[in-house]
């Protein structure tokens, strides 16, 4: 066996031992998919708060990279980052709910201006490609699904965490069909 082979063989097994983190979050996204499905407006609330902790970490490691020498960007910039993840991250914190609903307006606006940007593009460019009343009809959806996010934010919320707790049911189901496919790379 060339020491390629080897190396390949001894990553396998590797991986193979370690085949129950593959299961865990297989079942944790197995998990969050159902109470997604059966409370999407607390799944939107909690995914709002859990952004705002992702946002205060941020914060804290681009404040500890301020002390540091190797920064690939300027100080003032890491400081305006860091003050702004922090803000974001305190307010989805302190109020969750209407975090997730101004994120839904946000997405909204988003959504409305990419739509016309598409439409726009479209038909800038009709006459060297085929088919750009395919990206005129996404355009078209695009503004609105953003306008019915702007008249209802709160549908909005529990639309996104439906389709969020819905990928995530199905990611779990796979990651668990892979836990067990994985685990028979360990050899007996």
């Amino acid at each position: 066996m060339s020491s390629f082979q080897e190396s390949v063989s001894q990553a396998a097994q590797a991986v193979g031992r370690s085949w129950w983190v593959i299961l865990l979050y297989g079942i944790v996204g197995v998990i969050f998919g159902i109470m997604a499905i059966m409370r999407p407006g607390e799944a939107g609330v909690a995914l709002a708060w859990a952004f705002g902790i992702m946002a205060l970490v941020e914060a804290l490691i681009s404040v500890f990279a301020l002390f540091s020498k190797d920064v690939p960007v300027s100080k003032g910039w890491l400081v305006f980052y860091a003050i702004i993840s922090a803000i974001f991250g305190v307010l989805a914190i302190m109020n969750p709910g209407v975090m997730a609903i101004s994120l839904v307006i946000v997405l909204g606006i988003w959504l409305i201006i990419a739509g016309i940007y598409r439409i726009v593009f479209a038909i800038r460019v009709r006459k060297v490609i085929d088919g750009e009343w395919w990206m005129i009809l996404a355009g078209v959806l695009g503004i609105l699904l953003g306008l019915l996010f702007l008249a209802e934010p709160v549908a909005g919320v529990i639309t996104s965490a439906l389709w969020i707790g819905i990928l995530a049911l199905v990611y779990g189901i796979f990651q668990i069909f892979a836990s067990f496919r994985v685990r028979k790379l360990v050899k007996a």
